[in-house]
């Protein structure tokens, strides 16, 4: 990280958020006047594997731009009263960072975006504050509870021993993976009760996240303001990837939502003028 922002003029500034149970690393650049952008990261991740996203000037100046490490990657941690080696419920993880949206101080609502297992939580963290989002948006993500994908060496990944010589957050992501199909059953009611515009992306050639994941959403996601990306020859990393498509989609949203905010105001004063 160090070497590569050593020549940029825009640096992420971290810190963690904390109280007395809760240890939230977050990054975030852009003035926090501005429209908040909440980016959760998958598993394994990072809140650094936002950088392209955080290190473009047209979204600086248009978002604030704040990047999370959820709980039990990176520094962020969750103190419980009953010892949990990992937090793999997605209630819990959604509820770790509803502190992020007390750092919005625009008078805007919330743009959250969420890849991969990111994506899930993030549904349930707008679930839990619809009124403070402005939209969801979803990216290659894991949400289909029978569409789980393992491989031959997954199972390995739980082995006590092996896991010894493995970083914190490929366990982390190994236990997440071995609770998500129930985890995500738990998140129907979710996906019934969205009511506010969301955006899935899904590529066609995902070799992480099933492409029937698409078909799921399509389903169970009963907003009338929802839309569906189908990149039939795109992966898992759509944020890179397609990095301008993201870009474009982010800013169209807010140019319209300062456009509406411009008409409403200027209609009020034309009223009060009368």
């Amino acid at each position: 990280m160090r070497k590569h922002y050593a020549a940029k003029k825009v640096k992420p500034e971290e810190r963690i958020i904390k109280n007395d149970t809760l240890a939230l690393c977050i990054a975030s650049v852009g003035a926090d006047t501005l429209p908040m952008l909440l980016l959760i990261h998958g598993a394994p991740g990072s809140l650094w594997g936002y950088m392209n996203l955080m290190d473009d000037e047209d979204l600086q100046k248009r978002f604030h731009i704040v990047s999370v490490d959820r709980v039990g990657y990176g520094k962020s941690r969750l103190k419980m009263k009953k010892k949990h080696r990992y937090v793999t419920s997605i209630a819990t993880q959604a509820n770790a960072l509803l502190p992020v949206f007390e750092l919005n101080k625009s008078k805007e609502k919330v743009t959250v975006l969420g890849r991969s297992y990111g994506a899930p939580i993030a549904a349930k963290l707008v679930s839990l504050q619809p009124d403070q989002v402005k939209e969801l948006i979803m990216v290659s993500p894991v949400i289909d509870p029978e569409k789980e994908k393992f491989y031959w060496f997954s199972k390995w990944g739980r082995n006590s021993f092996i896991q010894l010589f493995l970083p914190g957050e490929f366990n982390t992501a190994t236990a997440e993976k071995y609770s998500h199909s129930d985890e995500l059953r738990k998140l129907l009611p979710v996906w019934r009760n969205l009511d506010l515009p969301t955006t899935v992306i899904q590529g066609g050639n995902d070799w992480i996240a099933d492409p029937a994941n698409i078909d799921f959403a399509k389903k169970h996601i009963k907003s009338k303001r929802a839309q569906y990306i189908f990149l039939h020859k795109a992966g898992h990393m759509i944020t890179y990837t397609h990095l301008s498509m993201i870009k474009e989609m982010l800013l169209k949203s807010q140019f319209v939502e300062d456009r509406i905010t411009s008409l409403d105001m200027s209609a009020a004063s034309g009223q009060a003028a009368n």
